[in-house]
Order: C-alpha cells, then structure tokens, then sequence
C-alpha cells in the first residue's frame, strides 16, 4: 500500500500536461506527502478543469465505522457508562482510504463518474522494504520513479467534495473535499518489494484525458499495472 510519495515539479510542467486552470496558489518545489495531508491534484469540479490542494483519504466504508463504533461502544458498557450509539457512530474517527482496488465495490461505484475522477501529480513513490530492515531497526522505504530523473507521472484517482467525518479527534466534526488514488496487482519492478498492490500511474495526455473524460467502461481500462519498462527502482543514495 502506498502511503508516501513526493513531488517535486513545478505547477508549469502539471498545468501543460493536464490543461488545467490554477487554483492552487503556491507549491513548494519538493513536497512528502503522507495520509490525511494536503496534496497537489487536477479535478473536474463544476464542468471546469482545477488544478488545487485536497486532502489524501477518502471516505471509510460505512462497514468499517460501524465496527469501530461497536467496538468502541462495547468497551465503554463494559465501564458502566451510557453508549447513545448514533452519536459514537456520528463521531468515529474515520482517517481515511488512501488507495482504491476494488472499484466494483458498492462503497466505490457512487464516485467512478467523470465528475469525481482526478488525477495526481507524483515524481516518485514508496513501499515499504522489509527486506532490508535493520535489526532492531525501522523498516525503510523502497522509492520508484518513471527513470533516473524522476519525471513527471500522476495517479488515477477519485475525490469526493464537502464529506462530513472526523479526521482527527482535535478537529471534530469537520466537512473537506477529499481524494484517493486507484492501485491495480504489481508489475515486476514493484512486486519483489510490495507483492500486493502498485498505484495506477498514467504517463500521457491520453491517459490522462481518457481518465478524466471518458465514460467508465473505457476508463477503468486504465486499472492496469504500469509497463515493466516505465518504471525504476531508485537507487538507495538518490530515493
């Protein structure tokens, strides 16, 4: 699962490719993105083009809140004290899906349309390496790229606007558009590090164009691992 990755362009190269209006303001020329922060995305929003910040982590499925809320629910009965459980469930923390495989999912298919399709500008990505874990060490990240210079590529993803949830206990009851990116199975420069999954990367404007314009059975054809050949692992002294 990828849950890091950096970009480091500049909003002229992502405007060209993508042709979209800049709405984003200032974007520093090296940005680590983690889970649950802002990121750089191109969106269809309102029959316009918006190249802008959203947050990474789309909704939960309903399934998972509800577990978490039992559970939740369950351990404050066991202390004695009164659950009114539509507000637990109202209030559970909900941090996020950050990638997306399974778009045949009910949970999924309400957001495949043109109008909740984006795409995601990235320069490299990581897996984490357990391989190659020190003893007693933290395992570190395994980073690829398009090739040595890192071009420009983008994530398929999907986003979502003004989703009511909480994302953090100190925030509370928040509304914010948020957005995730698809993963399809590895291709072999990513499944000797991560076995079960890599993030679907488009490289063109076709792919792009396709991605963000055409109806979904054309779409979800780009839900494929990227060529063997347009794909690196970066060298550890680089990454």
């Amino acid at each position: 699962m990828c849950n890091l990755y950096n970009v480091s362009t500049n909003q002229d190269a992502i405007r060209a490719l993508t042709k979209a209006l800049d709405r984003l303001g200032n974007m520093p020329p090296s940005l680590d993105v983690y889970p649950d922060y802002p990121a750089p995305l191109v969106r269809n929003n309102g029959g316009e083009r918006e190249l802008v910040m959203v947050r990474w982590g789309m909704p939960s499925s309903k399934k998972a809140l509800l577990d978490a809320a039992t559970k939740r629910a369950d351990k404050l009965r066991e202390k004695g004290k009164p659950v009114d459980f539509d507000q637990l469930l109202k209030m559970e923390p909900d941090k996020g899906t950050t990638n997306i495989r399974n778009t045949s999912s009910g949970h999924w298919k309400r957001w495949l349309g043109v109008e909740n399709r984006c795409v995601v500008p990235l320069t490299r990505f990581a897996e984490p390496d357990p391989a190659n874990k020190p003893e007693g060490g933290r395992t570190p990240n395994a980073w690829f790229a398009g090739g040595p210079d890192q071009p420009l590529m983008f994530f398929a993803g999907l986003w979502t606007p003004d989703w009511e949830s909480v994302r953090k206990v100190k925030e509370g009851l928040i509304k914010t558009d948020l957005f995730a990116f698809l993963t399809t199975e590895p291709n072999s420069i990513v499944g000797p590090i991560h076995q079960k999954a890599m993030p679907v990367i488009l490289r063109t404007e076709d792919e792009i164009e396709t991605w963000l314009t055409k109806p979904w059975d054309e779409a979800k054809a780009l839900q494929r691992p990227l060529p063997d050949d347009q794909l690196i692992l970066l060298p550890k002294e680089t990454a």
